[in-house]
């Protein structure tokens, strides 16, 4: 994994081989050199303009206050429940998987303000919520969270449709996902769903769907426990896999030679 770390015209980057996603204590060396640094999250850069990294972890749920379409694109107001965390202007939030930006600093217990453009908009489910709908909430990850679920990056990848909900013996969800996002689901591998970290229990590619089975406190604590046949949720594909894919697709031949 990558950390980019220093401020713009002179950044350094250290590379930590398999060391958080893969469960390896980087060591206390490079956290302080990042601290020295003022360190930034490179699993794709923090910066103004950027999001964070995720976990697929949700912390809390939040309720859609209000919605408000402007000139830039939707304005989306959240009362988060049951949690104490109060994020600052400008931190990385994960809404249903897509990351978005605070707006203005929230008092405890206010709403948090958040702006959608287009792209967004088009790509997820974000332009779907509704006042009284309920959203997964998750900050972004720092460079000591544990990482209980995968490496997210909040940058979804495109929005499935739910084609069954069998809630016994199992609570077990069948999903259509974009046809290009069934390459990168790996039987028993990870994908996130509506920002929650989830295990792919089955895969057809022939038939185009995948299966994720959830347990007791997925359902407690997430809102997949809403999903119905024909919901939409965001999809966000493992990172490994598609940087694994583009690099086997573009380069692997070239260095083979």
């Amino acid at each position: 994994m990558l950390y980019q770390i220093g401020r713009p015209g002179r950044v350094a980057r250290v590379a930590i081989v398999g060391a958080l996603a893969g469960g390896v204590d980087p060591g206390p060396d490079l956290y302080e050199l990042m601290s020295r640094t003022e360190a930034r999250f490179a699993f794709g850069g923090e910066t103004p303009d950027t999001c964070g990294m995720f976990t697929g972890i949700v912390q809390a749920m939040g309720r859609v206050a209000a919605t408000e379409r402007t000139s830039s694109g939707l304005r989306l107001e959240i009362e988060p429940t049951g949690w104490d965390f109060v994020p600052s202007d400008g931190d990385s939030i994960s809404v249903d998987g897509c990351c978005l930006t605070v707006v203005g600093t929230p008092t405890k217990g206010g709403r948090w303000r958040f702006d959608a453009v287009p792209e967004t908009l088009a790509k997820t489910t974000v332009g779907d919520r509704r006042v009284g709908d309920v959203v997964n909430l998750e900050h972004s990850a720092t460079a000591s969270t544990f990482l209980g679920g995968h490496v997210v990056q909040g940058h979804v990848d495109g929005v499935a449709v739910v084609e069954s909900v069998v809630t016994s013996p199992e609570w077990r969800v069948r999903v259509r996902p974009p046809a290009e996002l069934m390459q990168y689901m790996t039987p028993k591998g990870s994908v996130c769903v509506s920002g929650v970290s989830l295990t792919l229990a089955a895969v057809d590619p022939g038939a185009g769907w995948f299966e994720v089975a959830l347990i007791p406190t997925t359902l407690e604590k997430t809102n997949l426990r809403s999903l119905a046949k024909g919901s939409r949720v965001n999809i966000e594909a493992d990172t490994l896999v598609k940087t694994m894919v583009h690099w086997m697709r573009h380069y692997a031949a070239n260095a083979a030679r």
